[in-house]
């Protein structure tokens, strides 16, 4: 399988940098899988799990609150709004992200934003289900 270079970048750190066998991104049109070769493409992103498969059967599990994606001819680059490891994730934690974005929902008239936050916590919530188990 062909790899390509993959950058997942947050405000606090440079989460992951280097050569992938695919990307599979929570875009805002619906989930899509990244592979070397993809047409170029500029999507935004919603409140979801980022995978990243960098050897056959070997995939890292990001949660990741919103951001942008570029492919383009040399790779992938994320900026995520925010990004959590799923191994670093904990109820306590999910707890505090739904909290946050059940408060952006309520501070805001705008019916995107409004949907936008009722989406997240919707993910936020699948996303503490799934810890559970």
């Amino acid at each position: 399988m062909a790899n390509f270079n993959f950058e997942l970048v947050s405000p606090e750190s440079v989460l992951f940098s280097g050569m992938v066998d695919a990307v599979i991104l929570p875009a805002t049109e619906g989930e899509m899988t990244v592979l070397a070769g993809h047409a170029p493409t500029m999507t935004t992103l919603k409140t979801g799990f980022l995978v990243i498969t960098d050897s056959p059967g070997n995939g890292k599990r990001i949660l990741i609150r919103g951001g942008f994606a570029d492919i383009n001819p040399t790779g992938l680059t994320v900026l995520a709004e925010r990004a959590l490891p799923a191994e670093e994730l904990t109820q306590e934690i999910l707890d505090k992200e739904i909290l946050h974005a059940q408060m952006v929902y309520d501070a805001t008239n705008d019916p995107v934003a409004k949907h936008a936050a009722e989406s997240a916590v919707v993910q936020l919530e699948d996303a503490k289900v799934a810890l559970s188990y």
